[in-house]
């Protein structure tokens, strides 16, 4: 894979943008808003896929497949990090001397001049980032964004917007969140992940801290979190805000419910609010406390933050319903840790009632999967009935010799809840197989694992069929 020189001179005119890798959440919707600025923009991709239809329409010209000749006459190009060093698109980028920038360097170059939200963190940034959007459209803001999934009320994730405000998904996994000329910041969490990347926990850490003093105007943090106590200890109190369940919290959150759609009620000082999402979750409570506090920041009166963030109706690979057969719902999720998959499937136990959690799990990353079989399983185990577990996704990352799908099956203790079986229709038949009326199918793993949901339906289908979701 590149690794991304993320310490290179952004050029103040960047011409005519070519994207390696057009169709990614992350590349799609920086192009998406690259448009709408006007630019002329060119890519390429593996598979003609909806985002790059949706991206043809709006005037970008792509190629299916990796050419040289697809470059063009680019002015600079524009990539992932799990782009290969061999592409052949990226050496004639080299050859010529064009500028190389990482998605997050396009980003940065875009969002000039905005009055910047960032919204970070392990998990939950991407369901933040949309309900902070959300809640701004509903109150008459237009702002731009960038998220790192589809908002479903939207349609789309990432627009050009009118206003001075831009907020956008800050991805920590390589650093690149560290860009950004961030005025609020939203920490999620600080669980430390993507530790190939930053070598320890200690280093994790350092990067959210660099994060956090960045941000010109204030610091807005989770109050439960561990990693985020960690890091908040270390900044100057003057500017963060607190939420969270934590007695202490600024922005405090309660009587959460644990059945259906969640329900809870925000503090703050002496006020409080009821809220009803909807959306499934205890995590999503958090989430929406979260973004409450940026958008009083910003200046919404409560009662308008909150009834914008009641308007959210979830974000693509969250909880996302595909269909039902024979009574049996299939969902995915982009849960690819074990805290967010233990939040996915605490979420699916408020709403299946007396039916079964099925789980089908793709392991993503080899350095993840060799670090955390363990916690996987445990998670697993302990708050699914079943899991089928599939080979790892390895994205950026080599093959790691003995690093499959069977170091986390292997890792449970009740072999009898768990099958490895890497064979996707030889999966989907298993899960049929299990699977009876009421039962729940959820596929989790930010990989390519939602491309299994027709098949899950196919081998399900044989009974009286409802209508896809």
């Amino acid at each position: 894979m590149i690794k991304p020189d993320l310490t290179q001179q952004i050029p103040a005119e960047l011409g005519r943008v070519h994207f390696v890798g057009i169709g990614g959440s992350g590349m799609s919707g920086i192009a998406r808003v690259f448009l709408a600025a006007g630019h002329v923009v060119t890519g390429s991709d593996l598979r003609d896929t909806a985002a790059v239809k949706a991206l043809r329409a709006l005037g970008a010209e792509i190629a299916i497949g990796h050419d040289a000749a697809n470059v063009g006459d680019a002015d600079t190009l524009v990539v992932t990090g799990a782009l290969w060093q061999d592409n052949p698109e990226y050496q004639l980028a080299l050859q010529r001397g064009l500028p190389v920038l990482h998605r997050s360097q396009a980003l940065a170059w875009l969002i000039g001049g905005h009055r910047l939200v960032s919204v970070a963190g392990a998990h939950g940034k991407t369901t933040s980032t949309g309900m902070l959007v959300t809640a701004l459209l509903a109150a008459g803001r237009d702002p731009s964004f960038v998220n790192g999934g589809v908002i479903q009320s939207l349609g789309v994730s990432a627009r050009g917007g009118s206003d001075d405000l831009f907020v956008v998904e800050a991805d920590e996994s390589d650093g690149s969140f560290l860009l950004y000329d961030t005025a609020v910041a939203l920490i999620t969490n600080v669980d430390a992940d993507h530790l190939d990347h930053y070598g320890s926990h200690e280093a994790f850490d350092d990067a959210f801290v660099s994060f956090a003093e960045a941000a010109s105007e204030s610091v807005v943090v989770s109050s439960d979190d561990p990693g985020a106590v960690r890091v908040t200890a270390r900044l100057d109190r003057a500017k963060v805000v607190t939420f969270g369940e934590a007695a202490d919290a600024d922005v405090r959150v309660a009587d959460i419910t644990s059945v259906g759609p969640v329900a809870f009620t925000i503090h703050r000082g002496p006020d409080s609010w009821p809220v009803q999402l909807r959306v499934p979750g205890r995590h999503n409570a958090l989430n929406a406390t979260g973004a409450f506090a940026v958008l009083v920041g910003l200046g919404l009166a409560p009662d308008e933050a909150i009834a914008g963030l009641e308007t959210f109706g979830g974000t693509e690979r969250r909880f996302e319903l595909h269909g039902v057969r024979r009574g049996v719902s299939v969902y995915d999720d982009y849960a690819h840790h074990p805290t967010e998959v233990a939040a996915a499937l605490q979420a699916a136990r408020s709403v299946v009632g007396d039916g079964r959690l099925i789980a089908v799990h793709q392991p993503h990353l080899y350095s993840r999967t060799r670090m955390m079989a363990g916690e996987f399983a445990e998670t697993y185990e302990r708050l699914a009935d079943h899991t089928v577990v599939l080979d790892v996704f390895g994205a950026r990352e080599d093959p790691e010799p003995g690093v499959t799908g069977a170091l986390v099956s292997e890792r449970f203790h009740d072999g009898a809840k768990v099958d490895y079986v890497p064979d996707w229709q030889s999966a989907a038949d298993r899960v049929a197989e299990i699977a009876r009326a009421g039962d729940f199918v959820i596929t989790l793993g930010c990989g390519d694992v939602y491309r299994i949901v027709p098949q899950l339906l196919g081998s399900l289908d044989g009974g009286a069929d409802e209508a896809d979701a």
